[in-house]
């Protein structure tokens, strides 16, 4: 079963294999939301800043970011198949790494091994949905796996708050240690090959890599990816310090708050996957985005005006939900353009998105614990970002 030379070919989207790059697909979630509730913890415990203790997240995403400019290429070049499993196996070692580190410099290095080995499974899920779906069809695929992989982060931090508490903050790791094992497990004996030897690259590992970038259009909308997921990421980062040091909620209740948002966000995508074929994607992300802009906007303006903490829960929970109606939709017009080199347009999008996670997750943290201007800020740069590359994706042609 496990031999990836015979590995039975695949050729059509099935429910269980939807499941299965779902799952993949969560592995960000899973990641980053199941140990934020530990945050202030962890800073006690390992004698650490507030900053210190997110350069975890940024190790992390700096290790998605760059493992995915390897995997994609490669599932171009070898099939989707073996760079899944390999990367797969190497997640679960690296979590157990995590889950066992003495100290904030090994916890630093396990996350971005472990980042690095968990690239494989977010970037060939998408070139994999690339290979098997096209048009509308693929832009409400990429909606429904990001509303079914969204169960991660609903469930994520609100579970990793409660477990927190009973099992400390190694307990939250070995527990994402079970859930990386689950989805070698889901790989080894559900998922198949959809890129055949036929469509699989020959030439310098990143030939492709370089070709996608050359396509305005895709580079444009890798940017409007990036850009969007930096505003989730700076809440996402700066939520515990937020909600718990701010706001005075608990870990148990920062969760659900948490949860709450995160229901906006998959509400979005299944909203978005349930319009594709009715409304073009490119004009649900036109709307999102201005949507976006304007509530970042607002969390800056409260956060200027001194206005009680409580309120930027609104604005907040609607950026969540606005960039559910970017993510799926924008992935879909990138790909699109990528052609056959799915695989190299799914590593840029990746890449670029993570290498943005890298880099706002430190700076929400600079004014410590007690201040939502740094988040309002990274929050407005990057809305002001993915309405400037929305508008150089533009053509005189009708929009896709």
């Amino acid at each position: 079963m496990l031999y990836p030379d015979r590995r039975r070919p695949v050729t059509t989207m099935t429910t269980g294999l939807l499941l299965v790059l779902a799952l993949l697909s969560a592995t960000g979630p899973f990641a980053t939301d199941l140990y934020l509730p530990s945050f202030p913890a962890m800073t006690g415990e390992l004698g650490a800043s507030a900053t210190g203790v997110q350069l975890t997240l940024t190790a992390f995403f700096l290790g998605m970011g760059a493992g995915q400019l390897v995997f994609g290429p490669l599932s171009d070049r070898h099939g989707r198949f073996r760079p899944l499993l390999l990367g797969s196996a190497g997640f679960v070692l690296a979590s157990a790494l995590c889950a066992l580190a003495p100290t904030l410099e090994v916890l630093v290095a396990g996350r971005l091994v472990q980042g690095l080995c968990a690239s494989a499974g977010v970037v060939i899920a998408r070139a994999m949905v690339a290979d098997l779906t096209t048009g509308a069809t693929s832009a409400r695929t990429f909606s429904l796996l990001m509303t079914i992989g969204g169960v991660a982060p609903v469930l994520a931090p609100t579970v990793g708050g409660f477990l927190a508490e009973g099992l400390g903050w190694r307990g939250v790791l070995w527990v994402l240690a079970g859930l990386a094992l689950l989805m070698f497990a889901c790989v080894a004996t559900v998922a198949g090959e959809s890129h055949p030897r036929g469509h699989r690259s020959s030439g310098p590992l990143l030939a492709g890599l370089a070709e996608v970038l050359r396509n305005r259009r895709f580079t444009g909308y890798v940017v409007l990816f990036a850009s969007s997921f930096g505003v989730l990421m700076a809440y996402i980062s700066a939520s515990p310090f937020v909600y718990q040091n701010l706001m005075g909620l608990s870990a148990s209740m920062y969760g659900l708050a948490f949860g709450i948002n995160a229901i906006g966000l998959v509400g979005a995508g299944f909203v978005s996957a349930r319009l594709a074929h009715r409304v073009p994607p490119r004009k649900t992300v036109t709307v999102a985005v201005s949507v976006l802009l304007a509530v970042s906007l607002a969390i800056l303006a409260l956060v200027a005006l001194s206005s009680p903490p409580l309120l930027l829960a609104v604005p907040i929970f609607c950026a969540a939900s606005s960039v559910g109606f970017i993510m799926g939709n924008t992935t879909s017009l990138a790909l699109a353009e990528a052609g056959l080199a799915a695989g190299s347009g799914s590593a840029a999008l990746g890449g670029a998105q993570f290498f943005m996670g890298a880099a706002v997750s430190p700076l929400t943290g600079l004014a410590g614990g007690g201040s939502a201007l740094p988040l309002a800020l990274v929050m407005t740069v990057c809305a002001m970002l993915a309405v400037a590359a929305l508008a150089a994706t533009r053509r005189s042609s009708p929009a896709r």
